[in-house]
């Protein structure tokens, strides 16, 4: 079973707000040398958190992280190395995070600690009993350093069993300023502007908009942002939850919308077969590669897309800059999602790994590294190198508990996490097709209700 994950209408209010702060900030967001994407020394290095000395010890962590990410948790885990005398061994899972877990724990050699992306498989998991609860230290940790939101998304049945180290926020928008500077447009802030920005910048010879559709999660956050504006958090909560189906109008509605892109093969870089074959960090790099003439003009990704766009020679704030996704409805959408460690197995090990990933000092490390958002609320914001990011991360910790997580990962893994099936599959069947709305939304309501087993 899935633990609920409500917000109440009282809260949408600030939830709001903090899209508009969110807005306010990042469009004063100008070229500074700090914005180059990391790598400086900034907020106090002074360590908060006492680790044990484990000598001799040995774990094994899994994430998804490839590339740039994966290179910059390394200098977290080199730090816990540091500190503890412990060697960490890092084992990538790929995409299929539940399934890799699931192979490993029917093999008897699961990993000692895993970053789950998905709330639902987290809840999967404690229910199966696959997962250690947080110690004492751990917990007094994340007492300390985090709002009860992000504490109560780590919970299962109210026993605490995740760390949210790393979050995102799901509702921007990353762009060429060359390719708007170029095509006379400025940011647009709503889904019509958008459009009509889009339209002029195909005019002026550039393809606008860079879509990662084989990695069909990309797709879901699309969706998720329209149909967060345009159908509200209520609406939002029902459908994460399958208390409505997918069928409902509002999905009609948003599916409808979002075809006024993906039905426009001349908006999409490389048309609708293009984005089918194009991956997430390529849909990045596109974007912000080839000086005058670039694959893309923007790109829709949360804001660790910083990592991937300082692979290239683009500077951040200067010729990469970002907006809020624009608003469909009355308002901008704030969606944001996250990577939660968990143990899999006891120990004093895996135990203390937590309990550094709760603190501030892990944290520090990565936001200094680059292309990374913490949770964390007691993070000196000046160990965000790139203003930027800087910028990203104070809107995320303003919003305090008010904030929707995203919908796909509150799901059941085999709806709303794998490759190849469920929520992934069907909306990059709707990027083939737009026009087959009807039939799109019978899919994934067919798939949904098997996977909530309604």
């Amino acid at each position: 079973m899935r633990r609920r994950f409500d917000r109440t209408a009282s809260r949408t209010t600030t939830a709001l707000a903090a899209a508009a702060a969110l807005a306010l900030a990042l469009a004063g967001c100008g070229g500074t040398k700090d914005d180059a994407g990391g790598g400086g020394k900034g907020g106090s290095t002074a360590p908060t958190v006492r680790l044990p000395k484990l000598d001799g010890q040995r774990l094994q962590v899994t994430a998804v992280w490839t590339g740039p990410e994966r290179e910059n948790f390394g200098k977290v885990l080199d730090e816990f190395e540091k500190r503890t005398g412990a060697r960490v061994d890092f084992v990538p899972s790929g995409d299929d995070m539940a399934g890799f877990i699931g192979s490993k724990i029917a093999g008897g050699g699961p990993p000692d600690v895993a970053m789950l992306q998905q709330v639902g498989v987290l809840n999967e998991f404690a229910q199966k009993g696959w997962l250690k609860p947080l110690g004492v230290a751990a917990k007094a940790q994340l007492a300390k350093n985090y709002a009860k939101g992000w504490q109560d998304l780590g919970a299962h049945k109210g026993t605490p069993y995740g760390v949210y180290f790393k979050a995102s926020n799901k509702s921007l928008v990353w762009y060429n300023t060359k390719a708007f500077d170029n095509a006379g447009v400025k940011e647009p802030r709503t889904w019509p502007d958008f459009l009509k920005a889009a339209q002029t910048v195909s005019e002026s010879g550039t393809e606008p908009v860079s879509v990662g559709g084989a990695d069909g999660w990309t797709l879901t956050d699309w969706f998720e942002n329209v149909y967060l504006s345009q159908a509200g958090p209520r609406k939002y909560d029902q459908l994460a939850q399958h208390r409505i189906k997918w069928t409902d109008a509002s999905v009609t509605q948003a599916l409808t919308t979002l075809g006024r892109l993906f039905g426009r093969k001349d908006l999409l870089s490389g048309g609708n077969s293009g984005a089918l074959q194009t991956d997430f960090p390529t849909s990045v790099t596109q974007t912000f590669s080839g000086g005058d003439t670039p694959k893309a003009a923007m790109v829709s990704s949360a804001d660790f897309a910083a990592a991937n766009i300082t692979q290239t020679k683009a500077r951040l704030g200067t010729d990469a800059k970002v907006f809020p996704f624009p608003a469909v409805g009355a308002e901008s959408p704030v969606v944001t999602g996250g990577d939660v460690a968990v143990a899999l197995k006891d120990g004093k090990a895996a135990q203390a790994l937590l309990t550094f990933l709760a603190s501030t000092d892990a944290a520090r490390i990565w936001a200094q590294a680059g292309g990374f958002v913490s949770p964390n609320k007691e993070l000196d914001q000046a160990a965000y190198t790139s203003k930027v990011m800087r910028e990203i991360a104070g809107a995320l910790i303003a919003a305090g508990d008010d904030f929707r997580f995203d919908m796909s990962d509150q799901a059941p893994a085999s709806f709303g996490g794998k490759p190849g099936q469920g929520e992934w599959k069907d909306l990059q069947d709707f990027l083939k097709n737009p026009k087959d709305i009807a039939g799109t939304q019978a899919q994934l309501e067919k798939d949904a209700a098997k996977a909530f087993g309604h």
